[in-house]
């Protein structure tokens, strides 16, 4: 789905400070039809809007790792400029979201070493767990290892129920913030939300406080 990308080489060509974003994206069987459609258009779209603002798409970095039949990286952590096309995700099979999360923080972790071995600076990296059902697999060590990374201000963890069933005690157990809820199919409208988070942080200093757009044309809740 994705093309191999020379790490090295793209952070000599390009040494603008690099916000990493990894989408982690459940797309296990109760994800199939409506869902899973709209979510691949708001990923589609996400990439879109931020390859327009010229500063996030030499900063920003996206991945995505997917978990339904199995755990994938379907797109490796790349400069929003270099990304040609993530590929349609698919639903099916169950929910190994703890092994997906392993792979995220362990994708992040290897990222932010490459970053510091060139001398480029970056941003906390942001990690995005969106689901719509709870994880089948051992996940409790996932789960605590990735709120202590939010805790510590070293990641900044967003999870994300979809669709009114979704179980949002369970995912206060991977994250600092208060998961959200996404309503209805709200996909694109999430999207631009995190597209233009991910352009304050790309347009700020590395360090800096930055405040978030609002998130009521998603969610009941402001973040």
């Amino acid at each position: 789905m994705s093309t191999t990308f020379d790490y090295h080489n793209d952070l000599v060509v390009n040494p603008a400070p690099r916000c990493p974003c990894m989408l982690v994206l459940d797309a296990s069987s109760s994800m199939n039809g409506s869902r899973i459609d709209e979510l691949n258009r708001g990923v589609s779209q996400f990439i879109s809007e931020l390859k327009s603002d010229d500063v996030a798409a030499s900063s920003v970095e996206i991945g995505v790792v997917t978990f339904g039949h199995q755990v994938e990286q379907v797109q490796p952590l790349t400069c929003v400029d270099d990304i040609i096309d993530v590929g349609r995700v698919d639903a099916c099979g169950m929910t190994p979201m703890g092994e997906a999360v392993e792979l995220a923080i362990q994708k992040l972790e290897a990222r932010k070493q490459q970053y510091q071995q060139n001398g480029v600076s970056y941003y906390q990296p942001w990690l995005v767990l969106m689901t719509d059902g709870e994880p089948n697999d051992h996940w409790q060590a996932a789960a605590q290892k990735l709120k202590n990374l939010a805790q510590t201000k070293k990641m900044v963890v967003l999870c994300i129920g979809i669709g009114e069933d979704a179980n949002l005690s369970l995912l206060s157990e991977f994250t600092a913030l208060p998961p959200k809820q996404l309503y209805g199919l709200k996909f694109k409208e999430f999207f631009v939300w995190l597209s233009q988070s991910m352009m304050r942080v790309s347009a700020s200093t590395p360090g800096d406080s930055i405040r978030l757009p609002s998130t009521q044309s998603w969610d009941s809740l402001d973040i």
